[in-house]
């Protein structure tokens, strides 16, 4: 059954859809933060137990819809891997900004929308990290070459 989240995927996976040989250990996605939606992602992740990362075990966490709607960014665990989901990402990436900048992909059978090259490149140069400054290399690289490919021989 298909939950129909509305959510992006932006980081090392979007890099790796778009053609990257890069390996990420995480899934990061920008959601939308209706009501509505915030209900869909709880129903959707609950079977996961998710649970946030690094925090001692026992912690009291409750993954709800009053969780989501007074935080914003979360680094969660799950039992299918580790998701960093995100209410905004650095460089004004809330959903309805990056909206625009984002394709829809098949995905194992699913279609899940990703951000686009460009917006990519954008976001991990706002979030200004020393470990994004080689996969930002390998995207600006990876831009020029599907240029090339596009302008033809």
């Amino acid at each position: 059954m298909e939950a129909r989240v509305e959510f992006i995927v932006i980081g090392g996976f979007a890099a790796t859809l778009l053609g990257t040989a890069r390996f990420t250990a995480d899934l990061d996605v920008v959601y939308r933060r209706t009501e509505d939606n915030l209900a869909r992602l709880v129903a959707a992740l609950a079977p996961f137990e998710p649970y946030l990362r690094g925090a001692p075990p026992g912690l009291p966490f409750r993954f709800d819809v009053a969780t989501l709607r007074h935080g914003l960014n979360f680094t969660l665990s799950t039992t299918a891997g580790l998701l960093d989901l995100l209410g905004e990402a650095t460089g004004e990436g809330v959903f309805e900004k990056l909206l625009p900048d984002s394709e829809i992909e098949a995905v194992f059978g699913l279609e899940v929308r990703r951000v686009t090259l460009d917006r990519l490149i954008e976001l991990k140069r706002a979030a200004g990290r020393v470990k994004d400054l080689e996969p930002i290399a390998e995207l600006e690289a990876l831009r020029e070459e599907k240029l090339r490919a596009s302008l033809g021989p």
